[in-house]
């Protein structure tokens, strides 16, 4: 079956870093688009980030421009988000995702699989 693990997750003052990491099994995660999400309480699902299966190509969401980092290590089937520079707004669950596809995409609707989430929380 194919898993999605989030990990990294926690509490962090604003101004902080931290640094998610998503390991994938279960399909071949060199020819997939892998994607970060995040939600809070009562908002709906929000594009975090974004990046082709080569790695060659990433988006980002308007609100973590220069702040948020996504790379992946396709030798280790693995994907991460650097995060600086937090501020409160950035309080989420955060959820990787991977698309059949291999081009960057922020389309919820093209992502296939899920992970569990892990919880990020700024403090101000």
């Amino acid at each position: 079956q194919v898993q999605l693990v989030e990990s990294g997750g926690g509490l962090v003052q604003a101004g902080g870093s931290l640094r998610l990491s998503c390991v994938v099994s279960g399909l071949t995660f060199s020819t997939h688009t892998m994607g970060w999400f995040r939600q809070a309480p009562g908002k709906e699902r929000e594009f975090v980030a974004t990046i082709s299966w080569s790695g060659g190509t990433s988006y980002y969401g308007d609100s973590v421009k220069g702040r948020f980092t996504i790379s992946r290590d396709n030798a280790k089937n693995s994907v991460y988000l650097q995060m600086n520079s937090l501020k409160p707004e950035d309080t989420a669950v955060y959820y990787c995702a991977s698309a059949p596809w291999g081009g960057a995409t922020s389309r919820l609707a093209a992502y296939d699989y899920w992970g569990q989430g892990t919880q990020v929380t700024v403090s101000s």
